[in-house]
């Protein structure tokens, strides 16, 4: 298991996040003080836990949500914003455990993931700089012959049309002499995803929802009966709970869930943001305005946001501390795929912990009869999350049949216990790192 304080040494980084300086938050909500009561509680004000507490308060349930921080100052705030049809672990884990029917259920509720994110936007009224498309992308021969074999599986057996780019032809896609081949979807895209969060907050205010910030739990208690939370000032009564804090759980305290803990892994991912570009320049480099990420293990992923900065990420710290030389390393290889932007200035470099389950594959699932959690969105998160959110107020409306689906996914835990379960991690992800290089 990890230690929290560990999850605290990026604080200051993400205090030069891209999206926390684009955008006014509201003002603070009030801790949690004294006792109350609720139907469900949620711990976590992230997209899992906004999007459970708006579902939940839909159905007419009286929804108490505790988060540790402000809303959406974990993952969900901080992102490369892509939404992105399927998994991180790619149709096997489902394909291998559930069988081709129950793969296919999975597969199309990703899709419907997407569909949910639209619906909330347009009826809630979010503004938050969706733009629809994303490319696949490899920068070796192997990767290409890996990535053109993946694209046709996901055409034959499950229906995602992709324009397929190969050799010189992909620069008709992306303007970068990196890649020797390319795929093309309209399905998936990005969003800022800071302003969804806070949007989605509103829409669960406004739904009924009781949302206390700086408010880590600090025990969690649950019977067949019901479950009580504490914080430092003050308690929750209710009949069900959601766990929603992924990687940060352990913030509201170490005894919240320790059963799911070595379930998942925190991992540091970062993000540059360069200077406004010229509307021209980002048309010649990526003309279809899409999200972009490599088929790497140790993958880089970017776009173009509203303002026409070039936000580009990877480099991802599997030891809880941030890469040295952050800045240079993330412009050096933003310059190796585009040439184009070496001498652009760096206006924004933030990053923070995500979540990785050991398969890359959504771990959902219960802690006794009425505790639900979810997590190990292993990157995947800004799409899944919604649907999360959606399964588990289904499941504690009775209607768990679509949430079985994700519970019956075995997950194991990372190994090494709490002493070397990093460094064996740190060990792994260098042997994948050399295999990239190499090709």
């Amino acid at each position: 298991m990890f230690k929290p304080s560990l999850l605290r040494s990026d604080t200051q980084l993400n205090q030069s996040s891209y999206y926390e300086a684009s955008v006014t938050r509201p003002a603070a909500l009030p801790p949690l003080r004294g006792s109350v009561t609720a139907d469900v509680l949620v711990v976590g004000g992230g997209f899992a836990g906004l999007s459970a507490a708006l579902e939940l308060a839909q159905r007419g349930q009286r929804v108490v949500l505790l988060e540790a921080d402000r809303v959406g100052s974990g993952a969900s705030g901080r992102n490369g914003g892509q939404f992105i049809v399927g998994y991180a672990s790619g149709q096997g884990p489902f394909e291998q455990q559930l069988g081709r029917a129950d793969a296919r259920r999975a597969w199309d509720m990703s899709i419907e993931a997407i569909q949910l994110i639209d619906r909330r936007i347009a009826t809630h009224g979010i503004a938050c700089d969706q733009v629809k498309g994303y490319l696949y992308v490899a920068d070796a021969p192997r990767k290409a012959r890996a990535l053109l074999s993946d694209l046709d599986a996901q055409r034959r057996d499950y229906g995602l049309v992709c324009d397929v780019a190969t050799g010189p032809d992909v620069r008709r896609l992306i303007d970068s002499p990196l890649y020797h081949a390319a795929g093309f979807e309209t399905v998936s895209g990005h969003l800022h995803p800071l302003k969804y969060a806070l949007g989605l907050a509103r829409a669960a205010q406004a739904a009924g929802v009781v949302v206390h910030e700086t408010s880590p739990v600090t025990a969690l208690e649950h019977t067949t009966s019901g479950v009580t939370a504490r914080t430092a000032q003050g308690k929750v009564q209710a009949r069900f709970a959601v766990l929603a804090g992924n990687c940060m759980l352990p913030e509201h305290g170490p005894d919240v869930a320790p059963q799911i803990h070595p379930r998942i892994m925190p991992v540091g991912t970062y993000i540059v943001g360069t200077a406004p570009l010229d509307e021209a320049l980002c048309r010649q480099l990526i003309p279809s305005n899409s999200a972009v990420c490599d088929n790497n293990f140790v993958l880089d992923y970017f776009r173009f946001s509203a303002d026409r900065r070039m936000l580009f990420g990877g480099r991802v710290s599997y030891t809880t501390t941030t890469p040295a030389g952050l800045q240079a390393v993330m412009q050096r290889r933003m310059a190796q795929v585009f040439p184009a932007l070496r001498d652009v200035p760096i206006d924004f470099v933030w990053g923070g912990f995500v979540d990785i389950s050991m398969n890359r594959a959504p771990d959902f699932g219960r802690i006794g009869p009425n505790v639900y959690y979810l997590q190990g969105f292993s990157g995947h998160g800004v799409a899944l999350t919604g649907l999360g959110g959606q399964l588990v107020a289904e499941a504690i409306a009775g209607q768990a049949e679509r949430f079985d689906v994700f519970a019956r996914l075995k997950h194991r835990d990372f190994p090494g216990g709490p002493l070397l379960r990093t460094p064996s991690l740190a060990l792994g992800m260098l042997w994948h790192r050399l295999r990239d290089v190499v090709g």
